[in-house]
């Protein structure tokens, strides 16, 4: 499982719906979505600022992830950003991996 955190905002129609139900209800509906794509859902916070709510996910790979985010936008409540999470072992995988590289006019 990968985990993904999903930025969004929402649309006046958005928070008719929130108004409607609640923070809770609407992180159980939510909870249930990322269920649906195979994961599951790690954190759910409101915000102040940029974004109106955060989502930690682990989904299973990029195509849950895309699929979540596709369908979330596509309902028009919630604008969507989604940001791969990586953990420090990634990392250090990564620095141990290595590439060559040459700068520019070097």
């Amino acid at each position: 499982m990968a985990k993904y955190m999903f930025r969004t905002s929402y649309t006046q129609s958005g928070l008719k719906g929130l108004i409607a139900e609640g923070g809770t209800g609407r992180r159980e509906a939510l909870r249930q979505t990322v269920e649906s794509a195979g994961g599951t859902l790690e954190g759910f916070y409101y915000a102040f600022g940029e974004n109106d709510l955060y989502l930690i996910t682990d989904l299973p790979g990029e195509t849950a992830a895309l699929s979540l985010s596709l369908n979330i936008a596509a309902a028009g409540a919630l604008t969507v950003n989604v940001t791969v999470l990586l953990d420090a072992e990634t990392v250090d995988e990564a620095v141990a991996q290595g590439v060559s590289y040459r700068l520019p006019g070097a």
